[in-house]
């Protein structure tokens, strides 16, 4: 099939023609808003939540920090672990907060360490222990995946809701063809001659 010809049957509903409906018109628009949205609105929706979580990464990179920590218990290397087959084990540890207090708190560490081992754990601004902050690879990685999930869950939702709108322009189409079949069908039942 030529190109032109193939061309001019998908643009049909846009074209001038004696049996393009209401309805055709309206597919139509709402196939163009799907795809316009789809396609502008998947992108500010991925950049912006990959922006966002790029800045609370940054955040928690700031706030965050590195200190010594000195075991107060054995940590053997057969001591059932957390979630899983780590080798990470659950622990209590000291240390000196910023503000010059001596804490104390349970947190993953290394197995097979003994008591009075130095370990790094790393605190908020308030001084509780957390998890280390991403590095700005890890971000880079996980904003990424997050804005191409947000563009996608838009994606779903816009798509979705096209595939209902269509469905239910299909349903009004049938049911209009129907009451024109119920005032043609019975003139065909009759024989001509």
């Amino acid at each position: 099939m030529p190109s032109g010809t193939y061309a001019k049957k998908r643009w049909w509903r846009w074209r001038s023609n004696p049996l393009r409906r209401r309805d055709d018109v309206v597919e139509a628009w709402i196939v163009l808003a799907v795809w316009i949205v789809f396609v502008v609105g998947g992108a500010v929706a991925g950049l912006v939540t990959a922006h966002a979580a790029d800045e609370v990464f940054a955040r928690q990179r700031a706030e965050r920090e590195s200190v010594r920590a000195v075991l107060l218990t054995d940590v053997p290397s057969g001591a059932p672990s957390i979630g899983g087959t780590s080798d990470r084990r659950t622990t209590t540890v000291r240390w000196t907060a910023s503000d010059g207090s001596t804490r104390t708190g349970r947190t993953l560490v290394d197995s097979g360490l003994e008591a009075g081992s130095t370990v790094t754990v790393w605190q908020d601004g308030h001084g509780r222990l957390t998890t280390a902050p991403p590095s700005t690879t890890e971000a880079a990685i996980e904003s990424g995946f997050l804005g191409v999930a947000a563009a996608a869950g838009l994606a779903g939702l816009v798509f979705g809701a096209g595939a209902v709108a269509r469905w239910r322009l299909d349903r009004r189409r049938v049911d209009e063809w129907g009451k024109e079949w119920d005032l043609v069908g019975p003139r065909w039942g009759h024989k001509t001659g």
